[in-house]
């Protein structure tokens, strides 16, 4: 798994290249705060004991793993599309570390997902948590491998979460109240997942739901809103919170289609942990309520994910998911074509909406 710019900022119309440009510089300033940042902590505890760098270095590891870096291109489009200075004014804007935060965030979230999904991969390598087990193991360390695993990547997601902060601190106070907003909504929306997937009862409504709080809000609503905040712009609320919801819910309903039907390969992660899982997505919603079989075949084994793909397909639900992706990428480019900023941001943003739509990884 690379992390490739170009990914968000490095195509489209020519006369939209200025915009890009500065888009992409400064989504590059941001990965230097981060790999910055980590290195200057990990001087800092170096000089402690060897023993105080290993979270550092799971951190750092992580960020040079590569990755989408879908939060901070939205944050930092959010405030390009708001007005935002370009070059050395938008750093002195706090805008490389709020788009800095809020990926850290990002990778806290990612650490602890991976303890609650008892997830192996992450980025094509091994969990932090998985990674520790490891080590316990081939060391002979005292007590039980897993305990120690689980423990050191709760440690180093909480690390990321300290770290997040000190970044913010740096960003524009008027971006304070939706960082604040997003951070909560993160862990209540986790926690949703969590509780919707131990019920495992059909309700597509919560599916939806969370789908929406959980990612919607997170990974594009809640950075765009930081982003035009901190340019001073708290007007566009409305239409970026139309659009990033709608996006976002369509960016949730392609990643439970690419846990179902993606190849680890692509996504640098199991494939079929939602049914290991038993993730109440939407897909899943649908087709039991199509297909009572399908509960059967998730919760009581014997059935392999290729068998329940089958299923699913044939259910024609996996149609419907694409049909309801399509219709809110429609609705999040419909929230934005009115919005009160430059017509090469609106191309901007319905770009990116189709991209996160419809993205492969």
């Amino acid at each position: 798994m690379s992390n490739d710019m170009t990914t968000w900022f490095g195509t489209g119309p020519q006369q939209a290249a200025p915009a890009r440009a500065a888009a992409a510089h400064l989504l590059q300033c941001v990965e230097e705060r981060l790999r910055s940042f980590l290195a200057a902590e990990r001087q800092t505890w170096a000089a402690v004991d060897e023993h105080a760098v290993v979270p550092v270095d799971a951190l750092s590891q992580l960020i040079a793993s590569g990755g989408k870096r879908i939060r901070p291109a939205f944050c930092i489009t959010g405030y390009l599309a708001a007005g935002g200075a370009i070059g050395e004014q938008a750093d002195d804007d706090g805008i490389v570390a709020a788009a800095a935060a809020v990926e850290m965030l990002h990778i806290s979230a990612l650490i602890h997902d991976d303890v609650v999904d008892d997830s192996s991969r992450r980025r094509g390598q091994p969990t932090v948590h998985t990674r520790h087990i490891d080590q316990h193991t081939a060391r002979h360390w005292q007590g039980e491998a897993r305990r120690f695993g689980e423990g050191v990547a709760i440690l180093v997601g909480d690390l990321a979460l300290v770290y997040s902060s000190q970044l913010m601190s740096a960003a524009p106070r008027s971006a304070i109240a939706s960082w604040d907003t997003l951070r909560s909504e993160v862990m209540i929306g986790q926690y949703m997942d969590l509780a919707a997937a131990a019920e495992f009862s059909v309700d597509p409504r919560l599916s939806r739901l969370i789908a929406v709080i959980k990612s919607g809000r997170y990974s594009i609503h809640r950075p765009l809103v930081v982003g035009a905040a901190a340019a001073g712009r708290p007007d566009l609320a409305p239409a970026f919170e139309e659009y990033g919801e709608a996006v976002g819910e369509a960016f949730q309903l392609r990643d439970d289609l690419l846990d179902a039907f993606g190849d680890t390969a692509d996504t640098g992660k199991p494939a079929g942990l939602d049914f290991a899982q038993h993730k109440m997505t939407l897909l899943l919603g649908w087709a039991m309520q199509r297909d009572d079989r399908i509960h059967a075949m998730i919760t009581q084994g014997g059935h392999t994910p290729e068998q329940v793909r089958r299923r699913l397909l044939e259910t024609g639900v996996p149609a419907d998911v694409e049909a309801h992706i399509a219709a809110l990428v429609e609705r999040g480019c419909k929230a934005i074509a009115d919005a009160p900023i430059d017509q090469q941001w609106r191309a901007e943003l319905t770009d990116m909406a189709h991209k996160v739509a419809y993205r492969t990884t």
